[in-house]
């Protein structure tokens, strides 16, 4: 029987297959994939996986609305998309992450390492590991 030790870096708890966009992707893909991932957002990254950014419903919806009522194409992903992320390391201590997410702070990070997205880590997956910290 393995030990179960309580997670400690955002390494142990991220998920490493995540879902994320290419800037090419029309809003509608990218609003299938949210929806199909229950994620309210997801990295942008090129070709080579590098994150060159992050779109999330709340930065579409009023552009989605808009689309509707002017009856024209739903844009694309690079067109919304915001080029400044805050991204994670994955040996960045659950604790630490936990205090900079009090307050208005997005409610997922991308995990970067040199340069390239490996992961995301949602509030619920830091919520979660510090319950299972607090219990062990």
């Amino acid at each position: 029987m393995m030990n179960r030790t309580a997670p400690s870096t955002v390494r142990d708890i991220m998920s490493r297959d995540c879902y994320r966009v290419s800037p090419e992707a029309s809003i509608t893909t990218l609003a299938k994939g949210l929806a199909l991932h229950r994620l309210p957002g997801a990295p942008v990254v090129d070709s080579a996986d590098r994150l060159i950014g992050f779109i999330s419903e709340q930065d579409v919806i009023g552009r989605v609305l808009d689309s509707i009522y002017h009856d024209d194409e739903a844009p694309l992903v690079k067109e919304m998309m915001r080029h400044e992320v805050l991204c994670v390391s994955p040996n960045k201590c659950i604790t630490d992450l936990a205090q900079e997410m009090r307050g208005q702070k997005p409610k997922v990070y991308p995990v970067v390492e040199q340069q390239r997205l490996i992961g995301i880590v949602t509030r619920r997956d830091i919520l979660i590991a510090l319950l299972t910290i607090r219990s062990h």
